[in-house]
């Protein structure tokens, strides 16, 4: 181990580090966003978007990410749709992570009883508030450990980016293992990294599923 060269490339990776966690929070954030959108959909079972949701869903999970990239970055490009790099590793993020959370969510929404429900609108709640105050705290606490693994997932496929040439961790280790043979020394720098990046995601996430479980939540 050349404790020099790991010296020289450290700002490459900490620059790599940075896209790719940027890119990736960018990417989970907008998951959320779909998934959550479609759990509603598919726990109030609104006509055809139900349908719509259930085919993106089976898309998206059963087609690698790596497929939907090349989609994205060189297929749209041919119906006119141009977008750079960047843009297209957020899209396929959120493409694909939007299924996951949106079964994360929907398995959430479903665990709730339906006599709360009942209880809520006999108190006089209306469907939002009971959505807002009643049913989303609890599904919500009950998706977390589905939701930390999702999140701890997709971070993981962002090391799938350099196949559209986005210079991120993998490929920055990649390059310099190419250009250098420095192997051992890329490795390591790349396995310290993306440890940093999601050892403390997966550290939070067990914390609070322990407090929700603790305060009563998701037992």
């Amino acid at each position: 181990m050349d404790w020099n060269v790991i010296a020289q490339y450290l700002p490459l990776f900490e620059k790599a580090a940075w896209l790719t966690l940027r890119l990736g929070l960018a990417g989970i954030a907008l998951a959320i966003v779909i998934g959550l959108a479609c759990a509603l959909v598919q726990y109030y079972k609104v006509p055809v978007l139900r349908r719509v949701v259930g085919i993106y869903i089976q898309l998206s999970r059963n087609t690698p990410l790596l497929v939907q990239l090349f989609f994205i970055y060189y297929g749209l490009p041919k119906i006119g749709i141009k977008t750079n790099a960047e843009i297209c590793g957020i899209a396929g993020l959120a493409f694909l992570g939007g299924s996951y959370m949106a079964e994360a969510f929907r398995s959430g929404l479903e665990s709730i009883e339906p006599i709360q429900t009942e209880s809520a609108y006999s108190l006089g709640m209306d469907r939002m508030q009971t959505m807002r105050y009643v049913i989303l705290p609890q599904a919500m606490s009950v998706s977390v450990p589905a939701f930390v693994a999702n999140v701890i997932f997709l971070l993981k496929e962002t090391s799938v980016f350099s196949a559209i040439s986005l210079m991120d961790l993998m490929f920055t280790a990649k390059d310099l293992i190419g250009l250098y043979y420095k192997t051992t020394e890329s490795l390591f720098l790349l396995v310290v990294f993306y440890l940093l990046i999601l050892l403390p995601v997966s550290l939070l996430g067990t914390l609070l599923e322990r407090r929700l479980r603790y305060a009563g939540f998701g037992a």
